[in-house]
This record gives structure tokens, C-alpha cells and sequence, in this order.
């Protein structure tokens, strides 16, 4: 029962899946490019590289001698990945998903290509005059994002030709790795947009979470609320998507599964992750019986996981730097932020640094089932608004 565990990356995300394997009695060695990430403030060890590097991924394996390799970031030698899993050690989900999943290529054709999911019309970009070539051939409004990047950097829409050079220019600054190519994609007028949190068993049916509505701007998430008004057809055609796309991938694990909702055209599937969701921090309030990072570590771990309950309805919203910080900032406002409302609570995640709207912690919230959500939601953006975070 009792494994060792390389967690490569180490941000919020991973600091709560840290603290939910140790919570199992584990072991994790949590790696990062810089010092001082937020897992690696829980971890049992730590090291710092850059993933993107092959060989030094391959040292730090042949140093710890992991029993499971769990990526919680995009930037990743992930070919390497498939010599490690040829030699015996378990990648989780698996290679193939990490691989997948770390480029937006290769998830969009198999999700529209090889299952035959709804998505966006799409094209890739390589060039400047490919990417105003796609952008003709999809028609404007287009969204333009990096194939690798995340929390929806480098992501813009171009409204009109005139547009075209500030994405392609914006897309290549906030590409992460070596990959230099952008995707085009038709505007989906929808409704809404959710997140789909998905969890794949060893041993066990695919079980999904109650859906979660969100809100981004400029491609990052602002707010997200558990449970957003969704219709039952829609609800079982994302469920069936995301089982569809996660047992293609294989592997155990949770999956952060987004789909764009019209009540005129349906269902869209949009992008997939395979590991916790930032979105999902919601579930920190109680929301189900059991939290996207203590599913994700049931799951990895091959644990039981009978059942996903529903407790409570949830929401979140992060609180941002709004100047850089060259070192750990001070915050202010979390006293008064906690006292206003008992059904709150705060998370801040330690970075060692800021930058302009850096996510830097999070305020979730929870109220009974058949409470308004509008005003759950805006009892946790003032809370969230109370919090300022001040550079040193």
C-alpha cells in the first residue's frame, strides 16, 4: 500500500494532492522548475528542474526510484514518459494520456477525429500566414490558442483580420515548452461552459462528480460553482463524451473534462486534463464526500471509490496579485474576509513569487442544497474580494 510518488509539478494543484496522499500514508517527492513551489512546502522531498529537460527527468527517477510518476503540468518530456512505463514504472494515467493530453493537437483529433466528438471547427497555425489562412477558413470571431500552455495563457480571440498579428503573437509568448504552433478555433456561441470531473478505477466503473459551472477571463478561471442548472440530455451526453475520451487514453485517475453547452446546437467537448482541476478546487468546500484530490488519489493509488455524493452546493474565487512580487508577498484582509461569513474558507497557496494576476489563493464557500446559488457565488467573490495580496 505504502508507495513512493514523483509528483512533476508542484503548484496548488499538487499541493492539495500532496496533502491527500500523505493523508493515505504515501510518499511524494514533489519536482518543479523553481524552488519553493506550493507541494513541495508539504512534500516529503523535493527537487527542482526543468521538465522539459529529458535527462534530468531521467535522473531524478533513477534517484528516487518512484513507484508511480504523476504529472501535474503540461511543460513535460513527455516521450520520455513511454521509455520509463517500457521499463516497468507506472505513469499516471498512463503515457499515452500524458502525452495526449499535453498537446492540444493531438487530444482535438482524437476527441473530433478518431471518437467523432462535437467540437469546434479547427485548424493549426505554424506561421503567420497559416494562422491567417485558418483564421479565413473558420471566419471571424476565432479563438487562437497555444497547442501547450495552461490556465489560458496566450489564449485571445481575434475579431477580424486586423487582430491576427497581436494573437500570433500573444499564442507564441504564452506557449509553454518547445512547441511552436497555435490552434484556430470557430467561435461556439454558448450558454455555458462546465467542467466534467471524471474518474477512471482500476478496479471500478467511471464515475463522474456533479458538474461544475465556471467563469474565465482571459482564458483563466475566475470563479466556479458546483452545481450549475444543466439539463439531464446534456448532462448524460458530457457524461458520455468524457468516458468515451477517457478510456481511450487509458489509466486510472481524474480527468478535468470541459465542454461548452448551447441550448440551441448541444454539447461541444472543449479540452481535457488528466489530473485535478483548478476549477474543481470548489469541491474543498465539501461539496461531495470526497474532494477532486482525495478522488485522484483513491484512484491512483487503486483504492475503492463506491460512490460520488453530492453534500452541498459550492463555490470559489480566487484571489489574484495585482503587482509583481519578487519574493513571498504579505496578504491582507484575511481576518476580515473569514469573519463575515461562517461558511467560508480561505486557502492561500504560498507562492514564493507574484506576478500580475497570479492566482495566489482561493475562498470557497458552501450553503444547503436549494439555497441560491447566485448568492452563494457573491458571498464568496466579496470574501475573495476582501483579500489583497501586498509585494514586498
Amino acid at each position: 500500500m505504502a508507495k513512493k510518488i514523483l509528483l512533476l509539478g508542484s503548484g496548488e494543484l499538487g499541493k492539495e494532492f500532496v496533502i491527500a496522499l500523505q493523508r493515505l500514508g504515501q510518499t511524494v517527492i514533489a519536482c518543479d522548475k523553481y524552488a519553493g513551489a506550493p507541494a513541495m512546502q508539504v512534500a516529503d522531498g523535493c527537487e527542482v528542474f526543468d521538465m522539459l529537460d529529458g535527462d534530468a527527468l531521467a535522473a531524478a527517477v533513477a534517484k528516487h526510484q518512484p513507484d508511480l510518476i504523476v504529472p501535474e503540468i503540461e511543460a513535460i518530456r513527455t516521450e520520455r514518459l513511454y521509455d520509463l512505463e517500457k521499463q516497468g514504472l507506472s505513469v499516471v494515467p498512463s503515457a499515452r494520456a500524458v502525452n495526449y493530453t499535453m498537446n492540444r493537437k493531438a487530444i482535438r483529433d482524437l476527441a473530433a477525429k478518431e471518437l467523432g466528438l462535437k467540437t469546434a471547427k479547427y485548424f493549426y497555425a505554424k506561421t503567420f500566414d497559416e494562422l491567417k489562412e485558418a483564421a479565413e477558413k473558420i471566419g471571424y470571431p476565432c479563438v487562437i490558442k497555444p497547442l501547450m500552455s495552461s490556465s489560458g495563457k496566450g489564449q485571445s480571440v481575434a475579431y477580424s483580420a486586423d487582430d491576427l498579428e497581436h494573437s500570433w503573437q500573444y499564442g507564441c509568448e504564452g506557449s509553454r515548452g518547445d512547441i511552436m504552433e497555435l490552434i484556430v478555433e470557430e467561435f461556439i456561441r454558448f450558454d455555458s461552459e462546465i467542467t466534467l470531473l471524471t474518474v477512471t478505477q482500476k478496479n471500478g466503473p467511471t464515475l463522474f462528480c456533479p458538474p461544475i459551472g465556471h467563469v474565465q477571463k482571459g482564458g483563466d478561471y475566475r470563479e466556479s460553482f458546483q452545481m450549475p442548472a444543466i439539463s439531464e440530455e446534456h448532462l448524460k451526453e458530457a457524461q458520455r463524451m468524457a468516458a468515451a475520451v477517457t478510456e481511450a487514453l487509458t489509466g486510472a485517475g481524474i480527468w478535468g473534462v470541459e465542454f461548452f453547452l448551447s441550448h440551441e446546437n448541444g454539447v461541444y467537448f472543449s479540452e481535457l486534463s488528466p489530473r485535478p482541476h483548478d476549477t474543481g478546487m470548489v469541491t474543498l468546500a465539501g461539496t461531495q464526500n470526497l474532494s477532486e484530490f482525495e478522488l485522484h488519489a483513491r484512484a491512483v493509488l487503486g483504492l475503492p471509490i463506491p460512490e460520488i455524493t453530492f453534500e452541498r452546493m459550492g463555490a470559489s474565487a480566487v484571489i489574484l496579485a495585482e503587482e509583481p512580487s519578487a519574493t513571498a508577498p504579505d496578504y491582507v484582509g484575511i481576518e476580515e474576509a473569514l469573519a463575515a461569513d461562517p461558511r467560508l474558507d480561505i486557502r492561500i497557496f504560498g507562492k514564493p513569487s507574484a506576478r500580475k494576476n497570479r492566482r495566489m489563493g482561493v475562498v470557497v464557500g458552501y450553503a444547503p442544497h436549494g439555497s441560491n446559488l447566485d448568492e452563494l457565488r457573491d458571498r464568496v467573490k466579496a470574501a475573495a474580494a476582501k483579500v489583497k495580496v501586498i509585494s514586498k
